[in-house]
């Protein structure tokens, strides 16, 4: 075994962004992944639901476009052969959960690998409504919230994330997903999803 600590990253406890410059990404919060019935359960995915629904609220509210990721995976697909068969295209598992179900006016876009923008339009829709901050919720930590943050910052959007918003297999995962958005992506790492603020 090889033990390793984080190094040590900032969290604050507030952050305002316009409204009209900020889209909210909520990355594939599946049944098959929030539900403990699920394909791929997330355990700690449960807890991010309601943090998650309160910021959607608000960002309705102001204005703030909402997208949503649906993983999205078919019979040949080889990530079946990394996690085993998830999110399976039209099934229950692939579903987004009822609890946060998108609203008239929101966007759903299907991806088939860990990075929102890989293979979608999410980085036109962005431009096209320029969009300048990004705060990304969901699941799973290290991997497509980890992705989707790296394609937003390299493509020079303002990463965001809420700490009680997003979910990790493991500690260490999530640890470890916090320091490089803060390190490398410079993104702001806000202890509660209710302590971002759209102005």
């Amino acid at each position: 075994m090889v033990s390793v600590e984080v190094p040590s990253y900032k969290v604050v406890d507030s952050v305002e962004l316009p409204a009209r410059e900020t889209a909210v990404i909520v990355v594939d919060m599946q049944n098959d992944f929030v539900k403990p019935e699920g394909k791929l359960f997330v355990p700690t995915a449960p807890a991010t639901v309601e943090p998650i629904r309160r910021l959607l609220d608000r960002a309705r509210s102001a204005g703030v476009k909402v997208i949503y990721t649906q993983d999205t995976h078919y019979d040949w697909d080889p990530e079946y052969e990394i996690w085993g068969e998830h999110v399976k295209y039209g099934t229950w598992g692939w579903q987004i959960i009822d609890e946060l179900k998108p609203q008239p006016g929101d966007i759903v876009v299907q991806k088939t690998r860990y990075d929102g923008f890989y293979g979608t339009p999410i980085d036109d829709l962005l431009r096209v409504n320029k969009i300048k901050n990004t705060v990304i919720v969901g699941t799973v930590a290290n991997i497509c919230v980890l992705h989707t943050a790296a394609s937003a910052a390299l493509r020079w959007y303002k990463v965001v994330v809420p700490v009680d918003g997003i979910s990790a297999l493991t500690e260490f995962d999530m640890h470890a997903t916090l320091r490089q958005i803060d390190y490398l992506y410079k993104g702001v790492i806000v202890r509660s999803a209710d302590g971002i603020k759209f102005v």
